[in-house]
Order: C-alpha cells, then sequence, then structure tokens
C-alpha cells in the first residue's frame, strides 16, 4: 500500500474574509442604528420623546443612587431603599402612561383618553411617593 500525499491545506475563503465580514457586520449594525434613531427622530410625536427623556432621566438617578449607595454605604437603608423604590416605581409608572398615550397603541387603549391616562398617573405617582415618604420614617 502505497502513502498517501500529504498536499498542504489551502486557506479557505471564510478565514480570508472574516476581518472583512466583521467590518461589514458591524457596519451593517451602525446603519440599522443610525436608521431606527432617524425614524425615531421623524416619527415620534413630541410628547412621546418627553416621556422618554423622562425616563432617561429615571434611569440615570437610579444609576446615581446605587453607585453612591455603593462607594458611600448604606447607613440608612430604608432611605436608599425608598429612594431606589421611588424612582423604579416612577420609570413603571411613566412607561405605562407611555403606553397608553402613544398614537400607534390607539386600538388596545380605545376606552382610555388621554387625560384619564394622565390623572391615573398622577394618582399613582401621588401614592407610590406617599409610601415612599412613610418608609423613610
Amino acid at each position: 500500500m502505497a502513502p498517501k500525499s500529504r498536499v498542504p491545506e489551502k486557506p479557505s475563503a471564510s478565514t480570508s474574509s472574516a476581518p472583512k465580514a466583521n467590518k461589514g457586520n458591524s457596519a451593517d449594525a451602525q446603519q440599522i442604528v443610525q436608521d431606527v434613531w432617524n425614524k425615531y427622530v421623524n416619527k415620534t410625536p413630541q410628547r412621546v420623546k418627553l416621556l422618554d427623556s423622562f425616563m432617561l432621566f429615571l434611569i440615570v438617578v437610579g444609576v446615581l443612587q446605587f453607585v453612591y449607595c455603593l462607594i458611600v454605604g448604606n447607613f440608612p437603608f430604608n432611605a436608599f431603599l425608598s429612594g431606589f423604590s421611588a424612582t423604579v416605581g416612577q420609570f413603571v409608572l411613566t412607561a405605562s402612561l407611555r403606553i397608553q398615550t402613544n398614537p400607534e397603541n390607539k386600538a388596545e387603549f380605545e376606552s382610555i383618553s388621554h387625560e384619564r391616562a394622565f390623572a391615573d398617573f398622577v394618582f399613582g405617582s401621588l401614592i407610590l411617593h406617599f409610601f415612599c415618604i412613610n418608609f423613610i420614617n
């Protein structure tokens, strides 16, 4: 039996084009993000953008509270819990208001007017903050 001849393997096309594929994928991802941002800026109503900016503010406040708790400490732990709960609860209430007042969701919330949704938001916020203030002591 004759020995098999060994031929050096040629690099496959997939390995030689891997850097190009990664570059193309990042360009595609960047294009997708840019398209989503442009559609958001052009098609989203001003009221929804305002609610989104408030929700972003609440995220920043929650992160700052958590970082402060990690760095400085949480001696009055109930105060940290109360403030962080108020931030998270207000975020949830704002997300609910955004869903109910978004014109794209009109079919799901036909029976709820924008004024009713806002009144529910204010009432829920008052109850949330009442409990958070009482939790502090």
